[in-house]
């Protein structure tokens, strides 16, 4: 089947795979109005269409720091119980509307005890709240599969406790580790106790890398760290001087030769300004060169996007086909952070004869 002749419900029915999605840059803006009320946090606008247009025009700036600070008003609705059970249940209930069928959902527990709950308590609630739209997914009969990747914040020094939590929860829906925040001036050596503490554990992580600063963020969280996969990683086109020749530098080798996923979000990549326009982004010459490339949404609410948007934009404007769309959701699952047996029952029972049955 060629490009031009995939259509929007057609991609909506492709069962998907997503690996970089950040469980505070994805709540339902009618959510964040109706929480925002019951705990008196003071919103751009009370208009949920209103406060959607406001995410994505503030998050167009092409600053990676402004970006973030979008998430001020949606982190104010999950300092409590009751907003965390809603917006993860929620979460979880939305990517199965998308037809994802296996995702992974990150967060930073220390951005949320703002109401008094302990660390232990937010993980704890944010998986009793994916359990319960987990539950009503599979019920729909649209199952998918969640695990949960905590995130410690690289401009402050808790990423040895959430590192413990990671350890603590792993038996518990936990799949994984990250860190998250501003790139530049924080680089991820900062935090080689955790690392070190999370490889001595088996407890596999990411690190966001390769956005906003180039090639020695993604050296360091390879290298240094010994990451899993790379968040991101758009720059390590920096280490390719001729992406047309496909002639890469030892570190792009290095990556692509030893499979390392790149965790590639094409809208959020160009709110930030790491890429310049969908046609034009690494994603698609990367994927050519045989990297492990995967699909992501990022902040659905920031970015206005869904996984079906992400795969109409490079339909539409990267030429891609559906088969192109087939090898990066095998990508994730080859890379998800759960058992081996759980990833190929995935990919043979569930994605390969999906692609089939919606083509």
């Amino acid at each position: 089947m060629s490009s031009t002749r995939i259509d929007t419900e057609t991609l909506r029915r492709l069962p998907k795979a997503v690996l970089h999605d950040h469980l505070d840059g994805g709540l339902r803006p009618a959510t964040v109005v109706e929480l925002a009320e019951t705990v008196g946090h003071t919103l751009p606008t009370t208009d949920p269409d209103e406060l959607a247009a406001w995410y994505y025009e503030a998050a167009n700036s092409g600053d990676l720091v402004r970006y973030i600070a979008t998430f001020e008003h949606t982190l104010a609705v999950m300092q409590n119980r009751e907003g965390l059970l809603r917006t993860a249940e929620e979460y979880v209930l939305d990517l199965a509307a998308d037809g994802v069928v296996y995702g992974e959902v990150r967060y930073a527990p220390e951005l949320m005890t703002g109401g008094g709950l302990s660390l232990a308590e937010v993980v704890e609630t944010v998986q009793e709240g994916l359990a319960a739209g987990m539950a009503k997914a599979a019920a729909a009969g649209t199952p998918v599969r969640v695990g949960t990747l905590l995130c410690g914040m690289r401009m402050f020094d808790r990423t040895r406790e959430t590192a413990d939590l990671a350890v603590a929860f792993r038996d518990a829906g936990v799949v994984g580790f990250d860190i998250a925040g501003a790139e530049d001036g924080f680089p991820p050596a900062d935090h080689l106790d955790a690392f070190a503490h999370l490889r001595r554990e088996n407890v596999p992580f990411t690190i966001h890398a390769g956005e906003a600063h180039g090639l020695p963020s993604i050296y360091q969280a390879l290298q240094v760290c010994g990451a899993q996969r790379i968040g991101h990683g758009v720059r390590i086109t920096d280490d390719i001087p001729d992406l047309a020749a496909g002639k890469l530098g030892r570190l792009a080798g290095w990556v692509r030769d030893r499979r390392i996923a790149l965790e590639m979000c094409p809208t959020s990549n160009l709110q930030t300004g790491a890429a310049t326009s969908i046609a034009e982004h690494p994603i698609t010459a990367l994927k050519d060169l045989g990297f492990r490339v995967t699909l992501n949404t990022d902040n659905r609410l920031v970015s206005g996007t869904t996984m079906t948007r992400e795969m109409s934009l490079l339909v539409e404007q990267a030429g891609w086909t559906v088969e192109d769309l087939r090898t990066v959701t095998v990508n994730a699952l080859k890379s998800a952070f759960i058992p081996f047996d759980e990833r190929r029952a995935l990919i043979e029972d569930v994605v390969l004869p999906g692609y089939e049955a919606a083509l």
